[in-house]
């Protein structure tokens, strides 16, 4: 029978899929990791205070780039390139959500409404990977080789989303509710293509890797497309709620290393 935990087992199980799955999720962290840290080198005058976890936010995500790298390393495999089409951060860009690169690589500071623009794009992609962790976690979060990593990573999410939370509604408070709500629903409603998208591209390269029949290529294609039906049904607005979460100052403090992957 079809399910996660036996289709991440497969993928984990043969070197060519898990040395693919890493690579992309690796590669996904580092970019995180550079836009949250020139994020926080521009922030404005005026949200100085909010610098410190922006870098914070990208330190985790470094640090999630050299925990998959170390997965790879562990089962002596290096990085594979990145196929066209599974870059989902990338995609992201191209689609409009989030600040441009171009922007990120400038030094002019960004303005309050780029810092809502940010908190925005990152409430909603934070939203995907919480779930994904968490999904993983509860399959794989005892598993002797990925089940620390897992569950390390899922752990930050939470705090990621936690974060967004709270700083969204800070801002909120201060008059930008209805900006944020308009932000949040464009973004959650291009998210959810992309991520179609990518899925597919993923789930096509894993096929080959595997040999999957056509029928189970169909099947898991068919998946995809019924989430994607899901989140453009309704789905999405788990995306933009906001709710004071109970992790309260989530990013207030260093980030936690991880020694075991380095």
């Amino acid at each position: 029978m079809l399910s996660a935990r036996s289709l991440f087992r497969e993928i984990f199980d043969n070197d060519e899929s898990f040395r693919l799955f890493c690579s992309i999720a690796a590669s996904g962290e580092t970019q995180g990791g550079w836009e949250n840290g020139r994020i926080a080198a521009l922030v404005p005058e005026s949200q100085r205070p909010l610098a410190a976890k922006i870098a914070r936010h990208g330190a985790d995500e470094d640090k999630h780039g050299r925990i998959f790298n170390a997965l790879l390393r562990k089962r002596g495999l290096e990085p594979v390139e990145i196929p066209h089409g599974t870059d989902y951060t990338m995609l992201l860009e191209r689609h409009g959500i989030g600040l441009a690169h171009d922007k990120l690589r400038a030094d002019e500071p960004l303005t309050e409404q780029d810092i809502i623009t940010y908190l925005a794009h990152s409430r909603v992609t934070e939203q995907r990977a919480a779930d994904q962790m968490r999904m993983l976690r509860k399959h794989f979060g005892d598993d002797p080789e990925v089940g620390r990593a897992v569950q390390m990573i899922c752990n930050d999410e939470d705090n990621h989303l936690a974060y967004c939370h709270e700083e969204l509604l800070r801002f909120a408070h201060a008059g930008h509710g209805r900006a944020i709500q308009r932000t949040l629903r464009e973004c959650a409603l291009v998210e959810i293509g992309v991520h179609r998208d990518v899925g597919l591209a993923v789930m096509e390269r894993m096929g080959r890797i595997l040999g999957w029949s056509p029928t189970r290529a169909r099947t898991l294609a068919a998946g995809i497309h019924s989430l994607h039906g899901f989140e453009r049904m309704g789905g999405w607005r788990r995306m933009v709620s906001l709710k004071m979460p109970q992790r309260r100052d989530a990013l207030g403090g260093p980030a936690a290393s991880a020694p075991e992957f380095a």
